[in-house]
């Protein structure tokens, strides 16, 4: 399971990264090796998990924060957003 890929399925993660002009190729989600190595996450069918999505653009790097929803059965996953900051600019 790649959840990077679960959430590109959904066309209101992809509405999000359009908003903020970011591309599925420049996100990554932090901790994604360690929800997946967790044991008690493998034995559920749905996770629900506060995460931290990294996603980049010209104007700079964006953290999103919210709560992953995932059902494992079916493959399916959606990232509600609860908050987001810009943590740099590039210079001009």
């Amino acid at each position: 399971m790649n959840i990077k890929e679960l959430l590109l399925n959904g066309q209101s993660f992809l509405a999000l990264l359009n908003e903020f002009a970011i591309e599925a190729k420049d996100i990554n989600i932090q901790d994604e090796n360690v929800l997946l190595a967790d044991r008690n996450l493998a034995q559920r069918e749905i996770v629900k998990q506060t995460i931290c999505i990294e996603g980049k653009n010209e104007q700079g790097i964006f953290n999103f924060f919210g709560t992953l929803h995932c059902n494992l059965l079916s493959k399916l996953a959606v990232f509600e957003m609860q908050g987001f900051e810009q943590v740099s600019l590039r210079a001009s």
